[in-house]
């Protein structure tokens, strides 16, 4: 069979067409990039010799970001487990030309150029292209990233998120900006790029979220507005169990029994989160001219030796040698 894929210059990304493939075998082929790059579905249209289509994937962070252009096509997911645990995600679609339909959990959407719309990989689907050339903007988000975001994400599938007004608009023209310049962004450019989309979808998919959704103290949304907190407060040094209970209205043994259900506790949570934002500092040219402890300080750490320790022993070396493994 024809090779899968070539690498794109200048980018550890894939580029994937049925151009070099014969029209009988494109279904088969196709399926099986699908399966293997996406989550397992069924082709159910269009007759072999009709089908056409072009795919580049970008790894982007934690996420995955396809360009997808395609001749009027079916895929239907049925109910399986993943194949892959890296396909246990959730896929933002954005159409870029042409109109699309998507079928989860008895709702569906049609879409527009510059729409968005969600849904879960993993759960049966309809996904539906029409018109003579459609092209699209894929992004896979994994389950537990995208979970711990949005309390409530599995009524916000199947939903449409307007690319004309609003969020939706904010976040469409991002992903759309992010998609066409990729080639030209320096690697470290195009992957920090990956926490501002997830932030600006993040924002958008809540927004279409029905408001008879009960924001229930239920321990994981209660679980995840903690570690939401968190998040938007690690740089301050005195974030402490005081601090995170009192903004929670929860009591601090309450608090570390969410943990404990993750094998963790809270203030551990906290040193962990630190320090993969330090590492990932370590690794950006952009802090190659900071000082380690800067960055240790940075992320809420105010003791440089309690921090070198911390890191050797979460990541098994140093923040020096660490650094050092990043330069050579």
């Amino acid at each position: 069979m024809t090779e899968l894929s070539d690498k794109l210059p200048g980018r550890a990304g894939l580029k994937l067409s049925t151009n070099a493939i014969a029209p009988r075998e494109r279904v088969d082929w196709l399926r099986e990039v699908i399966c293997r790059e996406y989550t397992h579905v069924e082709i159910i249209s269009p007759a072999h010799g009709n089908l056409s289509q072009d795919l580049i994937i970008y790894p982007w962070g934690n996420l995955q970001l396809s360009i997808i252009q395609s001749s009027p096509i079916s895929l239907q997911r049925l109910p399986r487990e993943p194949h892959l645990s890296s396909q246990d995600a959730y896929f933002v679609v954005m159409l870029l030309s042409g109109s699309g339909l998507l079928e989860q959990n008895g709702r569906e959407v049609l879409l527009r150029p510059g729409d968005i719309s969600l849904y879960d990989a993993t759960r049966p689907h309809r996904v539906h292209c029409f018109g003579e050339l459609s092209k699209m903007i894929y992004l896979s988000i994994p389950r537990t990233v995208f979970r711990d975001r949005i309390a409530g994400i599995d009524r916000c599938t199947a939903l449409r998120i307007s690319g004309a007004q609003g969020i939706g608009f904010v976040a469409s023209n991002f992903l759309r900006s992010s998609a066409t310049h990729a080639d030209q962004l320096q690697d470290h450019e195009f992957s920090s790029l990956s926490d501002h989309a997830l932030d600006l979808l993040t924002l958008a998919v809540a927004s279409v979220r029905p408001v008879d959704f009960n924001l229930s103290r239920s321990r994981s949304v209660s679980l995840n507005g903690i570690k939401t907190f968190i998040e938007q407060n690690l740089r301050d040094a005195g974030l402490d169990t005081g601090l995170i209970t009192r903004h929670a209205g929860l009591s601090a043994r309450y608090i570390n029994d969410l943990f404990t259900d993750e094998g963790t506790s809270l203030m551990r949570y906290v040193w962990k989160r630190r320090l993969e934002n330090c590492r990932k500092d370590m690794q950006d040219p952009v802090y190659a001219g900071h000082r380690l402890s800067d960055i240790a300080f940075r992320w809420g750490f105010n003791d440089a030796a309690h921090f070198s320790r911390a890191f050797k022993q979460r990541f098994g070396c140093s923040p020096r040698e660490f650094r050092r493994s990043c330069s050579t």
